[in-house]
């Protein structure tokens, strides 16, 4: 019998195909780690009810009140104790043992949403009732972001796997972000916000359980021997003279006060602007979320953290200019198609964000510089919270995200003039990391070759 011969064209397709099955792999490493494996299977299922109750809770509000400066002041009341209490909050996270710090969060942020899903389901919610809740809500998060973050590199053993864990964390929100708003906007067309809170209170089980099911190594905790004043003040001397984590959180600041604030005025753009209901407020978050998950995957497939800085002012001004153009779209498909890059570059500055942080940070100040990182996201968005409905309040929800949305682009380029010496301040830290060759030897091999 003839013997079967290969074709060039035939092994080149063959390779490929084995190469693209590589990257794929390769994309996914984290998920090797048994204990983010838990993780991302509970927190899938919580967060899901955690964007349910996001907008069921915007749309409650705007039902009951009809005022786009009390949808601010809820968000208000719901991230102000975070921007408090984060700095106290990552002394603790540093102190404790992080695993118990979130099943606390998580069991704590269960019983709030179970009783906003008593109270509204039995009609006695108030807007008093929901800023209360709404502030509980933010004191929990002032602990779990910070424990969240720096929890990752206990439940991903090996440290050059954790930029792919914090991408595929970020896909994991955005999927989450897809489907919960959708979920959320026929829930509440066909019955009401409280079963979104229901709902949202029983999918904190699955988070809870995959914590204590996790196999964490006891890591020798150093007893600290200051006060924790002392430890604040040592986080905040990191994270104020270190360019490079100074100048990410500046850029971080102000797109959570200028363009984050964006959300609490979607029910506005799909009430009054695009003449919708909560299904067309669904399906804006849906298509924010569909961008910011297009970001996640593609931030997935990144071997390295070379090359993340330049990302961050692109992303910011991607984020900028959707929202710019959002304030002056009128039909509903356009408006879906710029929410589109709004979610891109929201997810694409936050993820790199906390991707070059969470590499740059030591150890043992690991949960104090996520604090800070926290209370520059959760911290500043209240106060751009109140501004967005103070705002729209006075000249209109969409003349509103066409002004932060002009500030984002601003605060883009000013990062971008700083990148040369941003990427000074990061190679020492690079090269002790191994990610960068020192100097002298990439010199070395430039001779060489």
């Amino acid at each position: 019998m003839p013997s079967e011969s290969k074709t060039p064209q035939t092994t080149d397709r063959t390779e490929s195909a084995q190469a693209s099955a590589r990257d794929f792999s390769h994309a996914w490493r984290a998920l090797r780690h048994r204990n983010f494996r838990l993780f991302f299977g509970g927190q899938t299922i919580s967060l899901v009810g955690t964007w349910m109750t996001r907008i069921a809770t915007a749309w409650l509000v705007y039902r009951l009140t009809k005022s786009a400066l009390l949808l601010g002041t809820v968000s208000f009341a719901g991230q102000i104790p975070t921007f408090i209490f984060a700095p106290i909050a990552g002394v603790i996270v540093d102190r404790n043992d992080r695993r118990r710090v979130l099943v606390w969060t998580q069991t704590l942020a269960m019983v709030q949403s179970l009783l906003l899903a008593w109270l509204t389901l039995s009609h006695r919610i108030n807007i008093t009732e929901i800023l209360v809740l709404s502030a509980f809500q933010g004191l929990i998060n002032a602990f779990d972001m910070p424990g969240r973050q720096a929890f990752m590199v206990q439940m991903v053993e090996d440290r050059k796997d954790l930029s792919n864990a914090i991408a595929i964390n970020s896909s994991m929100v955005n999927v989450a972000r897809l489907v919960g708003p959708s979920l959320a906007g026929l829930v509440i067309a066909v019955s009401s916000e409280g079963w979104c809170f229901l709902v949202d209170g029983i999918s904190y089980i699955a988070v809870i359980v995959s914590l204590l099911m996790m196999h964490v190594p006891a890591t020798a905790m150093k007893r600290a021997v200051t006060s924790m004043f002392e430890q604040m003040r040592e986080g905040w001397t990191y994270v104020s003279s270190f360019m490079p984590v100074r100048t990410i959180l500046i850029l971080f600041a102000l797109i959570s006060l200028m363009g984050m604030p964006y959300m609490v005025l979607m029910p506005i753009f799909a009430a009054s602007v695009l003449h919708g209901g909560p299904h067309t407020l669904g399906f804006l978050m849906g298509a924010a979320g569909a961008g910011a998950l297009v970001s996640a995957f593609s931030l997935v497939l990144r071997r390295s953290v070379r090359g993340l800085p330049k990302m961050i002012p692109a992303a910011a001004i991607i984020f900028g200019t959707g929202l710019f153009f959002f304030g002056l779209s009128r039909w509903l498909w356009l408006s879906l198609v710029l929410m589109l890059f709004v979610g891109f570059g929201m997810l694409q500055g936050m993820t790199v964000s906390n991707t070059i942080i969470q590499t740059l940070v030591p150890e043992d100040r690991r949960g104090r510089v996520m604090s800070y990182y926290t209370a520059a996201f959760m911290g500043m968005a209240p106060f751009g919270s109140l501004l967005a409905g103070s705002l729209a309040h006075w000249i209109g929800a969409p003349r509103t995200v066409m002004f932060t949305g002009s500030c984002c682009i601003a605060g883009g380029l000013w990062f971008w003039s700083r990148l040369p010496a941003i990427r000074r301040e990061m190679r020492p830290v690079y090269e002790q990391l191994g990610i960068l060759l020192p100097v002298p030897e990439v010199v070395e091999e430039q001779a060489a070759n």
